[in-house]
């Protein structure tokens, strides 16, 4: 179910928004936890992958239903693997 959530996600970043860089305020960030309801009308950002291979923090800049922006933070696996 974990990938599930990954891939749901990972879906949205074909929908992302370059905006550039900015700054977040640490205490705004909310952490997602599985079965977690979110309200994601638009995505704004998301960050970069790291290539390692490992679970590693992701962030996601995003707006819900009624124009409020959040930061949520999130696990995905890295780029770094392969199965070469």
């Amino acid at each position: 179910m974990k990938t599930l959530i990954a891939l749901f996600l990972a879906g949205f970043a074909s929908l992302a928004l370059a905006s550039g860089s900015s700054t977040v305020d640490p205490s705004s960030v909310e952490h997602y936890n599985y079965g977690s309801k979110l309200d994601i009308a638009k995505v704004i950002s998301l960050s970069s992958i790291p290539d390692v291979c490992e679970v590693v923090p992701a962030q996601m800049i995003y707006e819900d239903s009624h124009g409020q922006r959040h930061t949520l933070e999130y696990q995905v696996m890295g780029d770094g693997c392969s199965n070469h």
